[in-house]
């Protein structure tokens, strides 16, 4: 693991690393903040996923949860959203919501994508061992939270993974992809055809086969201008009150889709995620 850069932030260390990773077989850039803590103390990690066409820039540079993080003792790891290379497949129009920038937290089976584009393996499994490695992090209390693919990919992990992760959050997600047209370019493009196959990174439909978690918390812009035809949180609700989970779905009036948004109210998820750790 290569230091990039590191930053004295709120009596933390805001740091920039990369790695060459197993997974998708390139180089990958991460961002991690530490908290003031004493030495050998473990600390909760909050992994936050980004959306299309971030890194782990974004939020690290706007998400304003260095604060919060330092009072609470709080871990924040942010992954970047694809692999990166001259060698990595990408959408052959250079579209934003599909390849470079756009991985959906799968892991693709499809050609040219099946190569590198393990985005679900490297978040699940080897980032958190490098984490464990490297960093005062406590493995046995994790929570995972992200904006809309990002979010997407926070409610599919976190669904699929209960017994890791204490809090599920999300910031205006792609809460059913395989019912909007950013999913219906995503998923057969990665995964093929067959619709069975979509199921495991669909929120909706993680729910309605029997995924359980004892909570959520989403927050929404009402000004939003992909709340329509891309997000439909409604379906979510809809999911959850026919399963029984507690979905705190807040529907924020004026807000749009950018991190003006996201850190208006980043302290609240992290408040609500610490709490979930104890």
């Amino acid at each position: 693991m290569e230091t990039v850069s590191t930053n004295t932030a709120h009596g933390g260390v805001q740091g920039v690393y990369k790695h060459a990773s197993k997974e998708t077989g390139t180089d990958m850039t991460f961002s991690v903040f530490v908290p003031p803590h004493t030495q050998g103390a473990k600390l909760p990690v909050v992994w936050y996923l980004s959306g299309l066409t971030c890194t782990h820039a974004n939020v690290t540079e706007k998400g304003e949860f260095r604060k919060r993080c330092a009072e609470l003792g709080l871990i924040f790891v942010a992954p970047d959203t694809s692999p990166r290379g001259e060698d990595v497949a990408d959408d052959a129009d250079k579209a934003y919501d599909f390849g470079l920038g756009a991985g959906f937290y799968v892991d693709a089976t499809e050609e040219p994508f099946a190569k590198h584009y393990r985005m679900w393996s490297y978040v699940t499994e080897e980032l958190p061992k490098l984490i464990a490695e490297n960093f005062p992090a406590d493995m046995d209390r994790q929570s995972i939270m992200g904006h809309s693919m990002g979010g997407h990919g926070a409610l599919t992990i976190g669904l699929t993974f209960p017994e890791r992760y204490k809090a599920v959050s999300a910031f205006a997600p792609i809460v059913a992809p395989s019912q909007v047209p950013w999913g219906h370019k995503a998923l057969p493009g990665y995964l093929g055809d067959d619709k069975a196959k979509w199921r495991k990174h669909d929120a909706v439909a993680l729910i309605e086969d029997g995924a359980r978690v004892d909570a959520l918390l989403v927050d929404q812009g009402e000004a939003d201008n992909f709340l329509a035809e891309q997000l439909k949180p409604q379906l979510l609700e809809k999911a959850c009150t026919d399963a029984g989970i507690d979905l705190t779905l807040r529907m924020q009036p004026g807000y749009d889709h950018s991190y003006y948004f996201i850190s208006t109210f980043m302290d609240d998820h992290l408040s609500w995620h610490a709490k979930r750790f104890g």
